[in-house]
């Protein structure tokens, strides 16, 4: 099973991701999960990856399309992935579907988690509390959800228009929520 999973920030795409891939026994591939590890183990693509963060930029598609290329290639992935915050725009869309018409292979499905905006806000000012990001204000996550919102409606209108998208509504209990996935994904 080869799948994207779309979704605001908050919306619960990494637990739900987790659950999937243990479900379909495929890797659930984060982009951020690999800047992060990156950062930490302090690799040459970490260092240039923490610059451009730093300087409060995104990281360049030829970066992220190169890495989710490279990660496509591990044997755990033969079978198949899910991938979680990736593509983000058009053009790492293009990149993803040259990639996989290079291996004679297609998406299977695209599911997008949905989710109130407010309820998402309150989701995320209480993991800031928690976690201690005191970056992490009512505003700043407004404006990411707004920036999410315009950048990914192109990716949905691009899936809806190939007949891939599957909307999933992401409130509720997380076993209702995956429930609904899993009915998504069966069709």
């Amino acid at each position: 099973m080869r799948l994207i999973f779309l979704g605001p920030p908050g919306a619960g795409k990494g637990t739900q991701a987790t659950r999937i891939a243990a479900a379909y026994a495929i890797p659930a591939i984060s982009t951020g999960d690999i800047f992060r590890a990156n950062i930490k183990g302090e690799t040459e693509l970490g260092k240039q990856v923490k610059e451009i963060l730093a300087a409060g930029q995104f990281v360049p598609d030829s970066v992220t399309n190169a890495i989710v290329a490279d990660r496509l290639t591990h044997d755990d992935a033969k079978a198949g992935f899910l991938l979680d915050g990736y593509p983000r725009t058009l053009e790492q869309v293009k990149a993803l579907d040259d990639l996989l018409a290079g291996k004679g292979e297609a998406l299977e499905c695209v599911l997008e988690l949905t989710a109130d905006t407010d309820e998402v806000v309150g989701r995320l000012l209480k993991r800031a509390e928690i976690e201690g990001r005191a970056d992490d204000t009512e505003e700043v996550i407004r404006e990411r959800m707004r920036i999410y919102a315009e950048e990914t409606a192109p990716l949905s209108a691009v899936y809806r228009e190939r007949g891939l998208l599957r909307e999933v509504d992401g409130m509720g209990a997380v076993d209702e929520v995956f429930e609904r996935l899993m009915s998504a994904l069966r069709g």
